[in-house]
């Protein structure tokens, strides 16, 4: 009683000590007096504590906050209402869903309130309305899993049953990946013995291949209705949609538990079979030894044991070993224990394969090894499971390395084991393995093809190569295609393959100089001619040089000269290059118009000069200098042209156009701070000389002017620095200022 009045004491003081400083403060600065300066009114100070020792009982402020925290009163609840009279119950109902609905507008999507105000709807027996609430809600998210399960409980805690087995079918048409839902729903099926429509909401639910605890639910299901062949066949379809260990272990245990020792051991060996690598497991094996082990099969569990071991590697098989000797301590001898112990691998290379088992160039070698002993069953194991170890990511560049390893398996399926049928099953599962939609292997699908062949397997090589162009399309698969076929004879497969490889790529120039050829060699004049001109007229071309000159010797080759011109011009109007200009003239020389070949590198020289004119500045960018360097190009060919087959005069015309060749130096632009020059070679052509004046000779003199200025001053000393001023010379500067 003494502490706490002590304390109570202690919370009064602070407390007035408080008011009274904010009291203070407040009249210090709004209160004043009626002097006539007008000053604040001062008011007496606070007494200060004489006594600052510390109080026998101290008080932290944590019990201060944990005592005002334990003497806090709780809200007051709202007094029950006692309703008698309709109109005050509708009162009430109104001013509720009022509440509720201002609610949902500020959280539309709160799951909670919409649960609330249907619950609330139902406890006032307003079925429809909390129907209708529950549908609004999921209007607004139908993923809620939270709202069908309230909406379908409500339907079935009411009897409702036809309005629940709607909810519930809808829910899980909605949100078929959602357990919970359809095990409410069978629940619900059994509880009302509608055992049928329980067996159909399950096999709905397995179309959905859902996990291995809903296979467990329907089988239990049908057990507990005695319905064993119908669970041994749900069982069935489990292992297929479940192929793992475990699931397998729990079928052969379901049958064991019937008493079906011989179904249960046709299971177990099913499941290596259908397994395979992947049933090399030493769960799967131990369950199998135990299980021969209770059907007192001794011998069957000892050769489980010894297989298993030498299946399986050492670092896998611990528990394995433990569980064998174990079972060779109670029914074997001491020799069979060591003989286990001591077994090893028989090849080097299993200890780098266990470090690293995408390590591809020691299962090239591994196999190379098993390959030169001639055992044909360990080779394919080898390779079996060397193909088993996929590359970690869908990468192209991760893949070049495995892909070899499926080629050596069916080469040496097809030359060394002679089994034809196996080898062309190897090249079909290599294929199921490569995700083409991200890369392909041309190599796989031609040597596929080129195996079918050999064969003598035509229909077989030509659906291979089909559906390389139709998976993974690629240069060299319509190339071996198109030769195929064009060795065959087979033209029109050969056109259609053409139109195929254009519409792939129809930027692609080769494709279409060789479909002209083709045409061309089947004198298709006209068919070939046709092509060239929808080639050339593509917006875009990987190589149009190469199309352009492949038709213009076409056109040669068929006499068409006004043709040729013609073409040359077209190419003429999309570019104005040099080597067209050369090859028109050349084309004209070769035809004996030596008249229309002048005139044609006269007109060449014509457009370079006006585009050198167009592109003149100080100093000269890199375009100008292509184009002065093409010029000039031009000119030496014009002059050898006249040189062959032009006149003394024809000859000095062309010379006259040779340019001057200068060097000269131009400023670099980049970011360091000191200037860089660079040298380069200018051209001066005849007919520009007349154009320079001599206020451009004057700019030449002023430069190189400068630049010898600029190499003196580097040659300067730099200036002394100055002597600082005395405090007198200072003072008298300041005061002159």
């Amino acid at each position: 009683g003494y502490q706490r009045r002590v304390r109570e004491s202690t919370y009064i003081g602070i407390f007035f000590v408080g008011i009274g400083r904010n009291v203070q403060m407040f009249f210090d600065k709004n209160t004043k007096t009626n002097n006539p300066g007008g000053g604040f009114v001062k008011l007496p100070r606070t007494t200060k504590v004489k006594n600052k020792q510390p109080a026998p009982i101290q008080i932290t402020a944590e019990q201060i906050l944990r005592e005002a925290f334990e003497r806090q009163e709780a809200d007051p609840k709202p007094p029950r209402q006692k309703i008698t009279d309709p109109d005050e119950l509708e009162e009430y109902r109104v001013r509720k869903r009022k509440g509720f609905e201002d609610s949902i507008r500020r959280a539309r999507t709160n799951s909670s309130t919409w649960v609330k105000y249907a619950q609330w709807e139902e406890t006032q027996r307003e079925f429809d309305r909390a129907r209708s609430i529950y549908e609004r809600a999921l209007d607004v998210d139908y993923r809620n899993i939270n709202v069908w399960l309230k909406y379908a409980e409500m339907e079935m805690k009411h009897k409702f049953v036809n309005h629940a087995r709607n909810i519930w079918d809808r829910a899980v048409t909605l949100l078929p990946r959602v357990d919970q839902l359809w095990y409410k729903y069978t629940f619900m099926e059994e509880t009302l013995g509608n055992f049928a429509g329980a067996r159909q909401i399950f096999e709905r639910w397995m179309e959905w291949k859902p996990d291995p605890h809903a296979w467990s639910a329907y089988i239990k299901f049908e057990l507990r209705h005695g319905e064993e062949d119908r669970a041994r066949s749900i069982y069935e379809r489990f292992v297929v949609m479940h192929p793992t260990v475990k699931a397998w272990v729990k079928y052969a245990k379901f049958e064991e538990d019937l008493g079906q020792i011989e179904k249960a051991r046709g299971i177990y060996e099913r499941s290596m079979e259908f397994l395979g690598e992947e049933g090399n497991d030493e769960k799967l094996f131990i369950a199998f030894a135990k299980f021969e082990e209770r059907a007192k099969e001794y011998e069957r569990a000892r050769v489980i044991y010894k297989y298993a071991l030498d299946h399986i590697p050492r670092q896998r098989a611990q528990e394995l070993y433990k569980m064998f000797i174990s079972f060779e301590k109670q029914h074997g001898d001491k020799n069979g224990i060591e003989e286990v112990i001591v077994g090893k691998r028989r090849f080097q290379y299993e200890e780098e394969i266990r470090d690293n088992p995408r390590n591809y160039d020691a299962w090239f070698d591994y196999a190379r090894l098993e390959e030169a002993n001639g055992d044909v069953e360990r080779v394919r194991e080898v390779y079996e499971r060397a193909i088993s170890n996929l590359p970690p990511a869908p990468e192209k560049r991760l893949w070049r390395r495995y892909i070899f390893l499926w080629i050596n398996y069916a080469v040496f399926e097809e030359l060394e084991a002679n089994d034809y049928e196996r080898a062309r099953e190897v090249y079909k599962e290599c294929l199921k393995y490569i995700p083409h939609k991200k890369f392909s292997f041309s190599k796989i699908w031609l040597m596929f093809a080129k195996f079918e062949i050999r064969q003598k397997n035509l229909e077989g090589a030509r659906s291979v190569l089909g559906n390389a162009i139709g998976m993974a399309p690629k240069d060299k698969i319509f190339k071996t295609y198109i030769d195929l076929e064009h060795q065959l004879g087979n033209i029109d497969r050969c056109r259609k393959l053409y139109e195929k490889y254009i519409e792939w790529s129809p930027a692609n120039c080769n494709a279409w100089v060789e479909y002209c050829k083709l045409e061309a060699s089947l004198q298709e004049v006209e068919r070939a001619r046709a092509l060239f001109e929808f080639a050339i007229q593509q917006p875009l071309l990987d190589m149009p040089e190469l199309l352009w000159k492949s038709y213009i010797d076409f056109e040669l080759e068929q006499g068409e000269i006004d043709r040729v011109r013609k073409l040359y011009r077209s190419l003429l109007e999309r570019t104005k290059h040099v080597k067209v200009w050369i090859s028109f003239a050349q084309m004209e020389k070769v035809q004996g118009n030596n008249e229309a070949a002048r005139a044609i590198y006269q007109e060449a020289s014509d457009e370079l000069r006006k585009a050198i004119q167009n592109h003149l500045s100080d100093p000269p960018t890199d375009s100008l200098l292509e184009l002065k360097e093409e010029r000039v190009a031009l000119i030496q060919s014009w002059c050898a042209f006249e040189k062959d087959s032009g006149s003394d005069a024809d000859l000095a015309r062309a010379q006259k156009l040779v340019p001057k060749r200068i060097k000269k130096q131009r400023k670099v632009d980049d970011d360091g701070e000191e200037e860089r020059y660079v040298e380069y070679y200018d051209y001066i052509f005849p007919d520009e000389e007349s154009s320079i004046t001599n206020l451009s000779k004057f700019a030449e003199r002023a430069y190189k002017w400068k630049m010898e200025r600029q190499n003196m001053l580097m040659q300067i000393e730099k200036p002394k620095p100055q002597q600082p001023q005395t405090f007198a010379a200072a003072t008298a500067d300041d005061d002159a200022e």
